[in-house]
Order: structure tokens, then C-alpha cells, then sequence
């Protein structure tokens, strides 16, 4: 055998055994599956995705989106989908981690490009129990979890800890978000190109195209409007390697792609539509991104064996002078944006495709259950057999025969964040947000309580767009939800 060949196999076999001793020791017991039976799994997050960004999502929706609608035609669409956070950073954390992001060192905000890494070194993460169940595991595009152990992250030196120490055998992406230097791809420890030149800051033309990033560090053949497409196409090579490399072998592919979030750069093939302007343009491009990944699983023979999630990070950054310019709504009926404490910050599209698992009747159907990507790492983990301890994913559940098979869903209630730190929790059709204003881009973001309530109580089945405030009809409401809050923050997780 060739020594690059015995090299890594050494490499796999030795995170293979890192994985599953981390694992052992955390009591997680492992069903191994016939290779052959095990799913491909491949989770794809968007960026910045509002609710009603797909077609599907009703009449809210004016864009057109057929590889989502395929997607949710031959699967289920869940609409009650709520990200952790109503940011990014903090989201991926609880993707691959099945935990809150504000039980780590993270309260606010979100990581930059040359933040310290987020994850913990012995935490199991969605890729770390996949690996040692038997998946070859690989991700694509935006990380956004830090790099290196103290920062600022240091480029020229071996991006350790990163994708790598959390489960993933194989990476290629980019640091942080499009508008964060530096601008540059790495792939696994090292970078692909150094970012040698310096681009100046772009200006915000949120509907003229470019939009904004800003200054900083960029590698010579670094271009933002590639991004996108280079992380399309690196995710279907990842298929064809998989497919070619190892047929016999089930595959977690994780996805997170760089879009819609500025700069708004689609390519010039998808005209601007009239109801979103370049916005819907970019996610016409997105949505054709998802096609390339699904063409990629269908030309392989390997979609029949593949559950498939598509989701976002948070909900998009369409703002109340966008919504007055444009007849489309990009996070649906729901009151508030990105970063916002209120359901537009949060609730996110979700859809769900298993062949032979989700039955024909549940095909193309809609799913209420309430459900948080935190429940990501418990569902796929029950997809591959891996069958968990509490302690791994502490703010996760397992939704699979919610979404598969219309079971009464077992989640009662979930806590919100905001960008500046704002909670907020939902109960059945109450959510009881601690404190006044947004908590994130929208205007006013903190008000100060003056004799009045000092948060907001909303009956969404009622009220969906959070309207009227009935935190002073209703102090009894209020206290039992703000004891659930306080309950669940103070749980010690390991």
C-alpha cells in the first residue's frame, strides 16, 4: 500500500478511536448498523434564510425556489423551527453540539474571523458520534466556530482546534461569514492561499448588488461572488469522491452555505426578481445551489439512501424599510428580523427528506411539532442508531418520529436569544420575551420598563405578529414562564 494511503488510514483510525473513547467515557452506546442499511446523511444550513423565503412557505412567499419545493414535495416541511439564536455563531454551536450557545463563554454577538474557537475540546459533537459510528464525515463552507485556542487566530500556523478536532475528517470553507476578513478558504489546518493583498470596505447598497463587507486581509484569487458557487461545487465533488472512494461506507455531509447573508452577490444568470430585488435573485441562487447538491445525490444512486435537511441559521435580515419597498415577505407573516428576540429573528424554514422513511402519506405534508436545531444532533444521531445519554445533547431532543411519522411531539418548550443577549421562552402558544424591544437590529432595540411590565407576553395562536402585550393581564402566566426560564438556565450541563 502506498505510504500516503497508509498515512490515512493511520488518520482516520486514529480519530476513530479519539471519537469513540470520548464517547465511551461519556456513556453513549452505539448500534452499529449494517454499512449497507446505515443513511447518508446530509444537513445543509443556509445563511441568513427567512421563513418565507421558499415558495412553499404560502402566500407571503414571491420568489421561486423549485429545488426547495422538490425537496419539501418528497419530504416534509416543518413550520413551527426555531434556530437557538437569532444569529449565526451561536446557532452552529447548538447544530453540532445539541446545546445553547449561552452556556458557553458566548452571551451576545457572534464570533469574528479571527476569533478563538468556540467548541469545547472533549465536547461530542454531531460529527464526533457519526465518526465513531462508522460515517465518513465532511464539511463544506462556512464555519464561524472560531479557530485555534487563543486568538486572534494566526493563519500562518496550523488551524488547530478547528473543524478537525470536532469530528470532521475532511473541511473546506471559509472562516466566518462573507463580510468578515479574513477572506481566504482553508482547508482542513491549513489555508488554501494566503490572504497577502487588502481589499477596502464595500459600501451598503443593499439593493444595488455589491453590498457590504468589510476591510481587511484577502488571498489574490479570493473573489466574495465565488464563494457561493465554490461551495456548491465542493459539496457535489464530496458526493462524486464519497460515491467513487467509499460506496459501501454511509457519508455525513454538513453544508453551510455562505447565503443569502450580504454581500448580496447572485450571479448574473438569475434576474432580479420584482417582489425582492437582488435579495431575491440571491436566493433564487441559493435555492439553484441546493438543486446542484440534490442532482449531485440523485446522478449517484446515493439519494434513495440519504435523509436530507435543509434549514437556516436565522431568519433574514429584511428590514422594515425592505418590507415597505418590496411586496414579499422574507421571514412570512412573523414580527421582527435576524438578530431580533421576536419570531422573525428565529423561526426558520426546516425541511425533511427520507426516502423509505417517511411515508407516502406524510410526503409533501407540513409538520407543527416545535422543534429547535439544538434537536439536530439527537434526531440524526437516531437516524444512524446511536442511541444517546442525556448529557450529550442537554438541550436537544430527538424529533424523528415527529417528523417521519406524525408521533406527538415530546419538546414543550424552547428558549430564544437574541444578538444582544435578550431571552425570551415559548410554551405552547405562549412566549414570554424578558424585556422590551427587539434585542436586535430593529428599532428600539431596549426600552426601559417605566410602570408598566417589564417584558412581553404573546399568545401566538392568537397573535401571531406579536402585537399585544398581555404580560400585565395575565402575572400569572408571566411568573410560570419566567420560573421555566430561570429552571432552564441554571441547569448545570456538562
Amino acid at each position: 500500500m502506498p505510504l500516503k494511503s497508509v498515512l490515512l488510514t493511520f488518520d482516520r483510525l486514529i480519530l476513530v478511536l479519539m471519537f469513540g473513547c470520548a464517547l465511551g467515557c461519556q456513556g453513549i452506546a452505539i448500534q452499529r448498523q449494517d454499512s449497507s442499511a446505515a443513511p447518508h446523511i446530509v444537513l445543509i444550513l443556509a445563511d441568513d434564510l427567512g421563513w418565507g423565503d421558499p415558495a412553499g412557505a404560502g402566500p407571503d412567499s414571491l420568489l421561486e425556489t423549485p429545488s426547495l419545493d422538490r425537496i419539501a414535495a418528497e419530504g416534509v416541511r416543518c413550520t413551527d423551527a426555531h434556530s437557538p439564536s437569532s444569529v449565526c455563531t451561536p446557532t452552529r454551536y447548538g447544530v453540532l453540539t445539541g446545546r445553547y450557545a449561552w452556556r458557553t463563554r458566548l452571551r451576545s454577538g457572534v464570533l469574528m474571523g479571527r476569533s478563538r474557537a468556540l467548541i469545547e475540546s472533549d465536547r461530542t459533537t454531531l460529527p464526533s458520534l457519526l465518526a465513531a459510528a462508522g460515517y465518513r464525515t465532511s464539511g463544506v463552507g462556512k464555519w464561524h466556530l472560531g479557530l485555534q485556542e487563543k486568538g486572534p487566530t494566526d493563519y500562518t500556523k496550523p488551524l488547530i482546534p478547528g473543524p478537525n478536532t470536532v469530528g470532521f475528517q475532511r473541511f473546506w470553507g471559509i472562516p466566518a461569514s462573507l463580510d468578515m476578513e479574513p477572506y481566504l478558504y482553508f482547508e482542513d489546518h491549513q489555508v488554501v492561499q494566503a490572504a497577502t493583498e487588502k481589499t477596502k470596505a464595500s459600501r451598503s447598497v443593499r439593493h444595488g448588488g455589491a453590498g457590504f463587507w468589510r476591510a481587511g486581509p484577502i488571498a489574490p484569487d479570493f473573489r466574495h461572488a465565488d464563494v457561493l458557487p465554490d461551495i456548491g461545487q465542493r459539496a457535489v465533488s464530496e458526493i462524486e469522491r464519497h460515491h467513487r472512494v467509499h460506496p459501501d461506507e454511509p457519508l455525513f455531509l454538513y453544508v453551510a452555505l455562505s447565503a443569502p447573508h450580504t454581500p448580496w452577490l447572485p450571479d448574473s444568470q438569475f434576474d432580479a426578481l420584482e417582489a425582492a430585488g437582488v435579495y431575491g435573485a440571491f436566493v433564487a441562487h441559493v435555492d439553484a445551489v441546493v438543486g446542484e447538491i440534490d442532482d449531485a445525490l440523485r446522478r449517484t444512486r446515493m439519494q434513495s439512501r440519504t435523509l436530507l435537511v435543509f434549514t437556516s441559521d436565522n431568519g433574514a435580515h429584511w428590514t422594515p424599510a425592505d418590507r415597505e419597498k418590496y411586496p414579499h415577505r422574507a421571514n412570512g407573516p412573523w414580527r421582527g428580523q435576524k438578530a431580533d428576540i421576536h419570531e422573525g429573528g428565529h423561526r426558520v424554514p426546516f425541511l425533511m427528506r427520507w426516502p423509505g422513511e417517511i411515508a407516502g402519506a406524510r410526503q409533501g405534508q407540513l409538520c407543527d411539532a416545535l422543534i429547535c436545531l439544538t434537536d439536530l444532533l439527537p434526531t440524526l444521531a437516531s437516524a444512524a442508531g446511536v442511541t444517546l445519554t442525556e448529557a450529550v445533547a442537554p438541550d436537544g431532543i430527538d424529533q424523528l418520529p415527529a417528523i417521519t411519522r406524525g408521533a406527538t411531539p415530546t419538546r414543550t418548550s424552547i428558549v430564544h436569544h437574541s444578538v444582544d443577549g435578550m431571552y425570551a421562552i415559548r410554551q405552547g402558544p405562549w412566549k414570554w420575551i424578558e424585556g422590551l424591544g427587539s434585542g436586535g437590529f430593529t428599532a428600539p432595540r431596549r426600552i426601559k420598563a417605566e410602570g408598566g411590565p417589564s417584558g412581553q407576553l404573546y399568545h401566538l395562536h392568537d397573535d401571531p405578529a406579536e402585537q399585544v402585550n398581555l404580560a400585565s393581564s395575565h402575572p400569572e402566566v408571566v411568573e410560570m414562564m419566567q420560573a421555566e426560564l430561570d429552571r432552564i438556565r441554571a441547569l448545570e450541563t456538562p
